[in-house]
């Protein structure tokens, strides 16, 4: 034991390593249901670890947490802004009206507990589970001027006020909004006939069926042999797609086989006729059956050894494409132009974030949308669309590097009233930073490339590597800190998760008239819990709920970080 300390001392970097590897493990155990989650599990690794007394570096720690709030910016930036539009602005409104009532509530709880500015701040990022209040909080409770000992003693009880409110801050928002919201707003049944009716209102059709949508193999490619007397008269190509639109389904003739001759360039004037091969493609429902009607399905493996291209596109604003732009228009009239003939829109994502492929739902600057079809289709179709997402692995690490330099310069920046300085701090900065830089992207999606797995590795490597680093600072005095704040804290924590979402569940309904479902999915949004979402789609059986979060989650996720400094600032 005392070789593996002084191991550690010496080499405090293979600390962080130890207490990522077991924070990451105790994250993914569930127990009925139940989960500490990644961020809780690190910290609390890092706590025990710190019992060690490792030395560890501040550089390190922010340079982490400036990459991580960057990455987040950068995300939901082109949502944000987009909110900001005619049809995103009730969504806005609501995320707003919510985030204040968490900053008021937090604060009016922190006066009645007595609690000083590191106790609020952990109060705020517990209940709330956003972790990165921590950082800002911490940075804003630094450039106060405080005596040395009671700086530390604040930025000490931080991470305990996390860790004990965060438990019931995730698994009491999922509860809250799964189990008991639906029966606030008049039962789960009584919701899930609404989002029935909303999906038909808004061109649900069969293939927007949950267990369509996620279906293993959501477009098929299938041959039938053409026997039914229908084509015996002069039918072509053109005719039969024609027939197939009528019943409001999207098939497509891919190949046809004419004796042994195979023909790939398909003219809409061919013609087809009785002992034909054709290969349909379309959604997985949509192929199932068609040989009743057009004759049996046939296994001719040289007619279906042909290329199929999956690629993603992201929508594109109208700076980025002059002459035309898919921002603000329906999926449907994606669907009617003419380059997306042959191509099947699989998946729609919002900030990762799937949401349901509806005639009616609404595209907006950022979303990536997923085609397949025949290469020469689909890459005509995703460059009309926006700018098909580059088939590379690297970021751009200027535009990355050049973006937290000035927005942590920016944030740096500070204004005093009085005696207080007030300031954004750097990691505020490098949070505005990614919204503009993410937002810029989306319209100029030239340069500026982030892959997903890399914001992945930013969001959650520099998160927790921040976090990782504070469980080990802290460990020292974390048990006295419990000891002191534990049991109040956790009660606290209880009335500050809860309060807002009734309050946020009563306002979407009664002021801003939102369908349940999608007062629900905004609850969720405004108070970034991604594990909420999750369980109220399941608890629903519909993905309607998404259309709420999304617009809700980057005002949201903006806010409450924000909060981390305005929280501070209040009660110091």
């Amino acid at each position: 034991m005392e070789w593996i300390t002084d191991l550690l001392r010496g080499h405090p970097e293979l600390a962080i390593y130890l207490v990522l590897g077991l924070g990451f493990l105790l994250g993914r155990v569930h127990i009925k249901g139940f989960s500490l989650g990644i961020v809780t599990s690190v910290l609390l690794v890092g706590v025990l670890v710190g019992q060690l007394q490792i030395p560890m570096t501040g550089a390190l720690k922010q340079t982490a947490f400036l990459l991580f709030l960057f990455a987040i910016g950068y995300k939901v930036g082109p949502q944000f802004f987009a909110g900001l539009k005619k049809e995103g602005l009730p969504q806005v409104g609501f995320a707003v009206v919510m985030c204040l009532f968490i900053l008021f509530s937090t604060w009016g709880i922190s006066l009645l507990m007595g609690y000083n500015a590191g106790e609020a701040a952990g109060l705020l990022s517990g209940s709330q589970t956003i972790s990165a209040v921590i950082g800002v909080a911490g940075d804003t409770i630094r450039g106060l001027g405080l005596p040395a000992a009671e700086q530390e003693k604040m930025l000490g009880i931080i991470p305990v006020a996390y860790a004990v409110t965060y438990i019931f801050g995730t698994a009491g928002s999922a509860w809250i909004l799964a189990r008991l919201g639906p029966k606030m707003l008049g039962g789960i049944d009584k919701i899930k006939i609404a989002c029935r009716e909303l999906e038909a209102k808004m061109g649900r059709d069969e293939s927007d069926k949950p267990g369509f949508i996620h279906a293993k193999r959501e477009v098929e490619f299938r041959c039938y042999c053409i026997e039914n007397e229908w084509f015996m008269k002069e039918r072509t190509v053109f005719d039969l797609e024609h027939f197939f639109e009528r019943q409001g389904k999207r098939l497509f003739v891919e190949r046809i086989r004419k004796g042994k001759r195979i023909l790939d360039d398909i003219n809409p004037k061919e013609h087809l006729g009785i002992g034909d091969e054709v290969v349909l493609s379309g959604r997985h429902e949509y192929t199932i059956g068609e040989e009743k009607w057009i004759g049996s399905e046939v296994e001719d493996e040289q007619l279906l050894a042909f290329p199929v291209m999956v690629i993603r596109t992201t929508v594109a604003g109208r700076s980025f494409r002059k002459e035309v732009s898919f921002s603000g228009k329906r999926v449907s009239e994606l669907r009617a132009q003419p380059f997306m003939h042959g191509v099947v829109i699989q998946k729609i994502r919002r900030m990762g974030i799937s949401i349901p492929v509806f005639g009616q739902t609404v595209l907006d600057t950022g979303d990536v949308l997923e085609l397949v079809g025949k290469r020469i289709d689909v890459m005509h179709a995703a460059k009309e669309v926006g700018y098909p997402d580059p088939a590379t692995n690297e970021s751009d690490v200027v535009f990355l590097s050049i973006g937290i330099l000035l927005g942590a310069i920016i944030g740096t920046l500070t204004l005093h009233i009085g005696n207080v300085p007030i300031s954004l701090s750097s990691s505020g900065g490098a949070l505005i930073a990614g919204l503009v830089f993410g937002w810029w992207r989306s319209h100029h999606p030239t340069f500026g490339a982030i892959p997903e797995a890399a914001l992945w590795v930013f969001n959650n490597l520099g998160l927790n590597i921040f976090i990782a680093i504070i469980g080990i600072s802290a460990g020292p005095g974390f048990a006295n800190g419990f000891r002191e704040a534990g049991l109040s804290i956790f009660a606290a924590g209880i009335a500050a998760t809860a309060l807002p979402l009734l309050f946020g569940l009563f306002v979407a309904v009664k002021w801003f008239k939102f369908h349940p479902a999608i007062a629900l999915g905004c609850c969720a949004g405004a108070r970034t819990t991604t594990a909420a979402i999750g369980a109220i789609q399941e608890s629903l059986g519909s993905e309607t709920p998404a259309l709420g979060y999304t617009v809700t989650y980057a005002v949201g996720n903006t806010l409450l970080i924000l909060w981390g400094v305005f929280l501070t600032l209040m009660i110091a």
